[in-house]
């Protein structure tokens, strides 16, 4: 391989450096404290290298391919995973969690390999050995707080319920190279798949995948990890992983099943109304704060079908555009969490009343992530779903439209409790003061900044759409 392939794997390459040096300082360094500061600024670099000297083609005979669409996706990815990575420090600090500082990293940066393999993904294996690299690590990290039951209780259910989307998908995947004699995605895509048995594969494989993105009906795992979990790893599961899992259920649709178009469409179509009904529904009663971010971000997942159903480089753009905005949005919520969380120990949406009195700019930042969720102008989340709508009202999905702006309109409802909780209810003992550390002031900056600037950078879309176009 000459130093241009290199660069093609760039991302992964960089990664795995990146965890090999963890290893080494984990040998190294007796002060484990400080292996936080390393890995946030080597996973900063790599963020950074990630939008310079890129390389598009591909590698061992098209398993492995990139475009500058795919750059950007993971790079999305990137920006995410600094955030949480920023959002950890304080929480890693705590004496229950000294001696697996290290592990902590190594495990998260092992699942970011596995997704940005099945992105670059150009054939159905590459794709599953990606999907289980990314998977069975996260699986220790959501049962990470070993000494809490909830947490390994937790680890349990998500390793479960992977196995048995997994088997669902393979199956999937054996009826596609059992009828058609390959797994290359670009073969495939050249193949009519208008058969019965190919419509089976489809479902088995959309099934499986559907696990990972917590659709509904696959979705009933989703709340009990995501209490269970620590924080920091609950908002992992809500944005990294269900980006990774969005993006190649795109580019697959858009590509190799193009010719299914009609088959896929359909059921996205009602997936995607029971998704944002159902999620939108149960989170109206939930009063656990992880819970109720849980079943929102369920109900996020149904409109980004929207832009899926739109089958259009607009599509595919609103996907990636609405996945950017979403990271930050949810992660300023998750942020708010994670610090109150670290201080106090308070988890339920009860707990939050009165918080403006003796928080105010956590409550701020609150209030911001959760109107860019709802949708809320001019926050960047407005324009998210307006983008989302616009796809598939473009493809005349206009009953789908109508049945998303109502549920925009529940999720408002909810969404507006916790800020009632936050600056009307009186509380007689509110939450402390917090002097949260300067990598979580650090974090939630970046999101409120990227609330308000994504919105407003209109050239950024249309960069996007640019990529897409085509696919």
């Amino acid at each position: 391989m000459d130093f241009n392939q290199f660069i093609i794997m760039k991302h992964e390459l960089l990664l795995t450096i990146t965890v090999m040096v963890l290893l080494v300082a984990e040998l190294a360094i007796n002060d484990k404290k400080r292996i936080i500061p390393i890995a946030i600024s080597l996973f900063g670099l790599h963020t950074a290298l990630g939008f310079f000297w890129n390389e598009s083609g591909a590698l061992f005979g098209g398993m492995y391919q990139t475009s500058e669409l795919v750059i950007l996706m993971k790079n999305i990815l990137n920006i995410g995973v600094f955030i949480v990575l920023l959002q950890s420090a304080n929480w890693l600090r705590k004496p229950e969690n000294i001696n697996k500082i290290s592990e902590y990293f190594i495990l998260l940066f092992s699942t970011l390999i596995g997704m940005n393999f099945m992105i670059s993904s150009g054939e159905f294996l590459m794709f599953y050995l990606g999907l289980e690299l990314a998977t069975i690590p996260m699986a220790a990290l959501v049962a990470y707080n070993t000494f809490n039951q909830k947490s390994a209780e937790a680890g349990v259910k998500l390793i479960l319920s992977a196995a048995f989307s997994s088997g669902i998908m393979l199956f999937g995947i054996s009826l596609f190279y059992g009828q058609f004699g390959s797994t290359y995605f670009q073969q495939l895509s050249m193949i009519s798949m208008d058969t019965p048995l190919a419509i089976l594969a489809l479902i088995f494989f959309l099934s499986g995948l559907s696990f990972k993105i917590s659709l509904v009906p696959f979705h009933l795992w989703t709340a009990d990890v995501y209490e269970g979990a620590p924080v920091n790893i609950t908002s992992y599961l809500s944005v990294i992983s269900k980006g990774a899992a969005v993006f190649i259920l795109t580019l697959l649709l858009f590509t190799i099943f193009k010719t299914l178009v009609e088959v896929w469409t359909n059921i996205i179509y009602i997936i995607a109304i029971l998704t944002m009904t159902i999620g939108n529904l149960f989170a109206i009663r939930q009063q656990n704060i992880k819970r109720f971010l849980a079943f929102s971000s369920i109900a996020q997942a149904g409109f980004i079908l929207l832009g899926i159903i739109g089958t259009s480089s607009l599509g595919m753009a609103t996907v990636i555009y609405f996945m950017l905005i979403y990271i930050f949005s949810n992660l300023g919520a998750f942020g708010v969490v994670s610090v109150i969380s670290d201080y106090s120990g308070k988890e339920n949406i009860d707990d939050y009343n009165g918080l403006y009195h003796s928080n105010p700019k956590l409550s701020l930042v609150m209030m911001f992530s959760l109107f860019s969720l709802a949708g809320i102008p001019p926050i960047a989340g407005f324009f998210g779903k307006f983008f989302l709508f616009t796809a598939a009202a473009e493809q005349g999905y206009y009953w789908l439209v109508l049945i998303a702006v109502i549920n925009a309109t529940i999720s408002l409802y909810y969404y507006l409790i916790v800020v009632k909780a936050m600056f009307i209810n009186k509380n007689d003992t509110p939450i402390a003061k917090i002097e949260s550390d300067n990598y979580a002031r650090f974090a939630l900056v970046i999101c409120v900044v990227g609330i308000f600037a994504i919105g407003f950078f209109s050239q950024l879309f249309e960069y996007i759409n640019n990529l897409s176009f085509g696919i």
